[in-house]
């Protein structure tokens, strides 16, 4: 268990290399929780997210000799960035494996950094092998993303400066990965909180598709999990790191889930609310706050950890969040093939005060008797209350609107 000594002497070695990212209050986060609720927001961070913290600090605690031998790490990006900057700062040769289906923004950054980088695998497995047994061959020191000391004692500066900006700062709520994060700002909270004579709780958000720690402390120890794919692909961890995992089972309050709707609900959230962009590992916490899976009782910080999402996946992204929230649908309507049909559908659209975004009416291709065409249309709503208007609208006239499933 670090320290409150291990976190301040991380937070000495990691002043003016990383920023004191800005608390953002929002309000509408606080109207829907019933207390402040506060962004720290890490996706400002060099490198765009926390990896900084725990890399630098690893990569400042090795010998000259272990220097000297170079570092490897496997990542699919902000693990990567934050090696890559604290080895470039630091004069220290660094490897980077990653997959091959990395974003390029990330990909490029890493390069950009001065690591040498690559490319192998679907998933991260390969290359973490990979790095592994470069370690192994070469001498390298492999840094491990979260299951070490030196970076949970990292991460954990990010807890010491909750606690000087919020003093009554009273649940903090995190995503979880492998656990690193959490467990470093738990352990530095938690301490800090017990030497002022008094407690915070930590909340823990994984998401449903690749939630190993509710499995792990059922049973007792970390275990394997089946993961499913998930758009928050930097918290998609099969299982549980075992430092954190010790960490996590003392200290942390309570593990909740999200789903894929749920996290990109709050994406579109944090762009038009808090006007922040956040890769979806990052938003975890604030979509859980936002599925009501938040019980907070006074001031409260959700950690947007990090900003580096693709740009076409963000696109992607955005368009389910509208979905999600009721705000876009697509309908297929089979139509009966005669003249003012597709005119009388638009009519009834504009009276139900939906914006028809796309359109395509067709004859070919969809099983269709001769006598009949399927009109399908992209339109835009308020909510879920008004797509259910628009749907009744179309049913009284006699039609049979079809959702398409985002």
């Amino acid at each position: 268990m670090p320290s409150l000594a291990d976190f301040a002497d991380a937070a000495a070695t990691l002043e003016g290399v990383i920023a004191h990212t800005p608390l953002d209050e929002s309000q509408h986060l606080s109207d829907l929780l019933g207390v402040p609720v506060h962004l720290k927001l890490e996706n400002l961070q060099r490198t765009g997210s926390f990896k900084i913290r725990g890399a630098t600090y690893r990569l400042s605690r090795l010998t000259p000799e272990e220097r000297a031998r170079g570092v490897v790490a496997a990542s699919a990006g902000n693990h990567a960035q934050g090696v890559a900057l604290a080895a470039k700062a630091l004069g220290i040769p660094a490897t980077i494996f990653m997959p091959l289906g990395v974003p390029v923004p990330k990909l490029l950054a890493t390069r950009g950094y001065g690591a040498d980088v690559v490319l192998e695998g679907a998933t991260v497995e390969t290359p973490l092998r990979l790095a592994a047994e470069f370690a192994e061959r070469t001498g390298a020191v492999f840094i491990h993303p979260f299951d070490h000391p030196d970076v949970i004692a990292g991460q954990g500066t990010l807890g010491l400066e909750l606690m000087d900006e919020l003093p009554d700062l009273d649940t903090v709520v995190l995503g979880i990965g492998g656990g690193g994060l959490i467990a470093g700002v738990a352990a530095a909270v938690k301490a800090r909180a017990a030497a002022e004579g008094r407690t915070v709780r930590v909340i823990g958000v994984q998401a449903a598709n690749s939630a190993a720690y509710p499995a792990s402390l059922e049973a007792g120890r970390p275990v394997d999990v089946a993961t499913s794919p998930t758009i928050a692909d930097g918290i998609a961890v099969a299982r549980p790191g075992d430092l954190p995992f010790e960490i996590i089972r003392e200290l942390v309050d309570e593990i909740v889930t999200v789903s894929e709707d749920d996290i990109a609900r709050a994406l579109l959230v944090l762009l038009e609310r808090a006007k922040q962009v956040v890769e979806p590992a990052g938003a975890v916490g604030v979509a859980a706050i936002l599925a009501g899976k938040v019980v907070a009782h006074g001031p409260t910080v959700t950690v947007l950890s990090g900003g580096n999402i693709d740009p076409l996946l963000l696109q992607r992204v955005v368009a389910h969040g509208l979905s999600a929230s009721g705000r876009y649908m697509t309908l297929r309507i089979p139509l009966p093939d005669r003249p003012g049909q597709l005119a009388r559908v638009s009519e009834l659209l504009a009276i139900a005060g939906a914006n028809v975004i796309e359109v395509l009416h067709t004859r070919h291709g969809q099983g269709l008797q001769i006598s009949e065409v399927i009109l399908q249309l992209s339109v835009e709503t308020r909510g879920e209350e008004h797509r259910a208007h628009v749907i009744s609208v179309l049913e009284e006239a006699g039609y049979t609107p079809t959702v398409v499933p985002d």
